[in-house]
């Protein structure tokens, strides 16, 4: 069997807006929430197989850098739909600003940042 992507756990200033925003957004799940092992909360959003896990211990510290030029940094998470437009429409009507259109093989997408300045990547394959 190959190996699949089971989940990716990233620090934001508020797990609970970010939870929400991905299950307005992808109509995503709550998988669960509660304190994780090390202090603070997390909340697990997504599907069955697949999911992010939120995280928070306080007031996460901003860095000077941009994420791509940091360490270990995150530069987007890549989320995969069956209609572009319409989650772009979502993005534009929760108040995010799409930018970075692209429309080349092997597929359309666009990139928004979130409150917190992470930095998703909307593709269809159509």
């Amino acid at each position: 069997m190959p190996a699949t992507l089971e989940h990716v756990n990233f620090t934001v200033s508020d797990p609970k807006r970010t939870a929400d925003l991905m299950c307005e957004l992808f109509d995503w799940k709550i998988r669960w929430e509660g304190q994780s092992a090390i202090g603070g909360y997390t909340y697990h959003v997504g599907e069955k197989n697949t999911y992010l896990a939120i995280y928070s211990e306080g007031a996460p510290q901003k860095s000077p850098l941009s994420r791509y030029q940091q360490k270990a940094g995150l530069n987007h998470i890549g989320v995969v739909v069956d209609d572009i437009d319409a989650t772009e429409a979502r993005v534009r009507g929760l108040g995010y600003e799409p930018h970075n259109h692209g429309d080349y093989e092997p597929g359309r997408r666009f990139y928004f940042s979130d409150h917190d300045e992470v930095e998703y990547e909307i593709v269809s394959y159509d």
